[in-house]
């Protein structure tokens, strides 16, 4: 122990020291990250399943609430008419354009794009939305995402590659002559 820790008495001994972290997940100095910006967090099927399984085991399964699950599952809007006067945020995250999380197809894995926010705490919750407003920056878009500028100018160039190869890949239809129409025939006698 040094000589001036040894003067401060027994409780300067339980401080931490300059540069160490005094509460338990709190980052080191530099280590901070982006302000306000955490990232998103994935979640397997199996890991989800296995939580579902151990609640049914215990009995936490509480069936006021499946009954409640059930009685806004049939108030679901089913179409984009229904959808676009619906109240917002909207709480229907099961929706593929629901900007709160995102589904793997291939693995059945979900990812919470905004694992330190509630639903009703996000200012965008429908891509459609977004959609139907118009031309956004890739700022706008990073913010609504959980993504930074970069990422989504990478997401941006793929997704145009994609939809430039599937054009060229169509064959191209030649321009079709106009028909002779009745009238047509008619003037000719």
């Amino acid at each position: 122990m040094s000589e001036a820790k040894r003067s401060e008495g027994p409780e300067a001994a339980l401080e931490p020291a300059a540069g160490e972290a005094g509460v338990e997940g709190e980052l080191p100095p530099g280590e901070e990250g982006q302000p306000g910006r955490h990232r998103s967090k994935t979640m397997s099927r199996k890991e989800i399943a296995r939580d579902l399984r151990r609640q049914r085991a215990l009995g936490l399964l509480d069936p006021e609430l499946q009954a409640t699950i059930q009685e806004i599952e049939q108030s679901r809007p089913r179409s984009r008419a229904d959808c676009a006067q619906g109240e917002r945020p909207c709480m229907f995250i099961s929706c593929k354009h629901h900007l709160y999380l995102d589904v793997n197809p291939e693995t059945g894995s979900i990812k919470l794009n905004f694992p330190d926010k509630e639903i009703w705490e996000l200012d965008e919750t429908c891509a459609l939305d977004v959609a139907d407003r118009g031309g956004i920056t890739l700022e706008e878009v990073g913010t609504i995402m959980n993504l930074t500028r970069e990422r989504i100018r990478q997401v941006e160039t793929r997704g145009l590659l994609k939809l430039r190869t599937i054009a060229e890949d169509e064959p191209r239809t030649p321009a079709v002559a106009p028909r002779a129409t009745v009238f047509d025939q008619e003037d000719e006698d």
